[in-house]
């Protein structure tokens, strides 16, 4: 294998976001009047669904009869308020990537690797993140940004996953993917990607069979063969 980019997923692969993002929902849902607030539990749940207006529409769905419902444009409107909040809170601080991510990044530039990401999330949320971590903008970071907002469909189908190889103009076979979840790993392996799966802290319960590799972190002394042999020479 001729390994010539690596492809990310942001939430819960480059760092664990999930928090973020659950605190971020229940404070829009609060300051717009809403009796909806999701606990731990409801969130892990409802992460099965991928995308944040997606969540919200399946969440509504489980409401009793005579529940509140909201509109597809006060869904949308809600949504922007809540990425608004996310980068607030990644804003002050407090976010760390994963073990592992800053020299693996890192050690890919060096090796003039191409770098991208393929998410669920919206290019706002990317752009919070290598803010937080990085302390520069996402095109600063990764060569090549595919955002869920800006396919078809969203994990598992496949779609932004063919949008990074096709911004990176390389084939699947030429790179290697990284996800934390279940759906990350069938959208990732559908686009014809190996895959690396290092869980987290919401998805540590899901099933990974058909990763090319699956580790608990992306720290050195956990990194494949492959990744040593074009890393570290060895």
């Amino acid at each position: 294998m001729t390994l010539k980019a690596l492809i990310f997923d942001v939430d819960g692969t480059l760092a664990e976001t999930e928090e973020a993002h659950r605190q971020a929902f229940n404070e829009t849902f609060a300051a717009r009047g809403l009796d909806w607030h999701w606990d731990r539990a409801d969130y892990r749940r409802l992460l099965a669904t991928t995308g944040g207006k997606e969540r919200m529409r399946a969440f509504q769905a489980e409401l009793p009869e005579g529940a509140r419902r909201l509109s597809d444009d006060e869904i949308a409107a809600l949504h922007a308020e809540k990425t608004a909040r996310y980068g607030e809170i990644l804003a002050s601080g407090g976010l760390a990537l994963r073990p592992g991510v800053a020299e693996l990044v890192e050690l890919a530039r060096e090796a003039e690797l191409g770098l991208a990401v393929a998410t669920t999330t919206n290019r706002p949320n990317v752009e919070a993140l290598t803010q937080c971590c990085w302390g520069k903008p996402a095109e600063q970071v990764f060569d090549v940004i595919a955002a869920g907002d800006e396919v078809a469909a969203k994990k598992p189908a496949p779609d932004v996953y063919r949008l990074a190889l096709a911004r990176l103009g390389l084939p699947p076979r030429e790179c290697i993917a990284f996800e934390d979840s279940h759906n990350g790993l069938v959208s990732a392996t559908r686009a014809g990607l190996a895959v690396i799966v290092t869980p987290s802290a919401y998805t540590d319960h899901e099933a990974f069979g058909g990763a090319a590799h699956c580790v608990p972190s992306l720290a050195r002394p956990d990194w494949p063969p492959i990744l040593r042999a074009v890393l570290l020479g060895h």
